[in-house]
């Protein structure tokens, strides 16, 4: 990484880039890495909204977007750092989440395999419970009672009612 651009950052951020260091990421699980990609994209964002703030609030002064671009290099030099650095992490992620979705598969596959050979009554599947009955007994879904529909179609009625009673008491 550009020795220029970390020179922006204060230490509390050097240490959160540092963590996205492959040396740094290699004894992280999988949860530890999406903890840490959430930090590291939340401070990419916080940078970049100030850029683009601090900007958007200097075109009307300096009278276009591209005059206003070099006066707010602090802020984008920091989201720039913590682009890459959210590159690492997001790519480290993705090598984890591949391994785990292989292992996985694996798991399946073999647990279909030591299910196939025996009969029928042979499978470690657990049998499910019968279906439990609903609470609500009645109508459900459009023939509900109370759907949104209906609620809509009956406040229509109420409303047209009103209007109505106001028309004949303004006689």
């Amino acid at each position: 990484m550009d020795a220029g651009l970390v020179a922006v950052l204060n230490d509390a951020e050097r240490l959160l880039v540092a963590e996205t260091e492959p040396q740094a990421m290699e004894g992280l699980d999988e949860d530890d890495v999406v903890a840490l990609h959430t930090k590291i994209r939340r401070a990419r964002s916080k940078y970049v909204g100030q850029y683009r703030r601090t900007a958007a609030s200097r075109v009307a002064e300096q009278g276009g977007r591209g005059l206003a671009r070099p006066t707010n290099t602090r802020a984008r030099h920091k989201a720039e750092v913590f682009e890459e650095a959210l590159s690492r992490v997001s790519t480290r992620l993705g090598d984890l989440a591949d391994r785990a979705a292989t292992e996985l598969r694996a798991e399946r596959l073999a647990m279909t395999q030591a299910g196939k050979g025996g009969g029928p009554g042979q499978r470690d599947v657990p049998e499910q419970p019968p279906r439990a009955r609903s609470v609500t007994t009645g109508r459900t879904g459009d023939r509900a009672l109370r759907s949104p529909a209906s609620e809509k179609r009956r406040a229509g009625t109420a409303a047209l009612d009103a209007r109505r009673q106001a028309k004949r008491d303004a006689r």
